[in-house]
């Protein structure tokens, strides 16, 4: 029985812990989505629309470099299907965007420069560290190489991404999302 209740103050303080954590990232990131939305001055590189409360554009918002590096930065280090060896991507959370623009929905429908349209569940963004990489290994990513924008998934860090339903969602030169 002692043991028992020198083990619910550990819980307790960590469930505290985690949940401070937690409300201080919802308030800045809260209070990002709640600052207007600036207006791009450089060449858009993402459109996106849909349920979204931060717009600066008719239809949604229209952002380019400059807006997207106010977001907070991302690292990660993975291997993918189409590059050789495990390489290291730089660029933003997706869930971090996401929040940033107040997005509301289920599903996120994500477009490349060739047309190539796929949905992505937003859950994805919650359950793994998908970022939208602007940098492999060090340099900016251009269209040429799968650049500006790509949708870049941790699959070496879960074994369930490297399922082929997930390659698919992998989208390189990204320049629209659709929030539904």
């Amino acid at each position: 029985m002692a043991h028992q209740s020198s083990r619910r103050p550990v819980s307790r303080t960590l469930v505290s812990l985690l949940l401070g954590l937690a409300t201080s990232a919802a308030v800045t990131l809260s209070s990002a989505a709640g600052e207007q939305l600036g207006e791009p001055v450089g060449e858009i590189l993402l459109e996106i629309e849909g349920n979204i409360e931060q717009t600066n554009g008719d239809q949604g918002a229209l952002l380019d470099r400059a807006l997207l590096e106010q977001l907070p930065p991302a690292v990660l280090n993975t291997s993918t299907v189409v590059t050789d060896g495990v390489k290291r991507f730089e660029g933003f959370y997706m869930r971090d965007l996401l929040a940033w623009l107040g997005a509301n929905g289920e599903t996120v429908t994500a477009r490349a420069l060739n047309d190539y349209v796929i949905d992505i569940p937003i859950e994805d963004f919650t359950r793994f560290d998908v970022i939208v990489a602007t940098h492999m290994d060090g340099k900016r990513l251009s269209s040429r190489d799968k650049g500006p924008l790509w949708i870049v998934y941790p699959r070496d860090d879960h074994e369930e991404l490297q399922d082929l339903r997930y390659d698919y969602r992998w989208v390189w030169q990204l320049d629209y999302l659709k929030i539904q």
